[in-house]
């Protein structure tokens, strides 16, 4: 099997954020949840909410120009 882009999810203290969706990535968050839930072995599907801020976080990750431009904020990536 394909290994995902996301493990299993830390418990964090979260920062409540309100964001719309589009129908489609919703459908898609709840098919990604339960696939994340077989492959990893939890009881039950993962909820689209608790998907949000880790694959942000992997998005942001793997990001070459972002994280360059962490790593030295005085250079402009405009």
């Amino acid at each position: 099997m394909t290994k995902l882009k996301l493990g299993s999810l830390l418990d964090d203290r979260p920062v409540k954020l309100s964001v719309e969706l589009p129908a489609s990535v919703h459908r898609d968050l709840i098919a990604y949840g339960e696939l994340l839930a077989q492959t990893t072995g939890t009881a039950g599907p993962i909820e689209p909410v608790k998907l949000i801020a880790p694959m942000l976080e992997r998005f942001m990750a793997t990001d070459r120009v972002f994280a360059k431009s962490r790593r030295n904020p005085s250079s402009n990536t405009e």
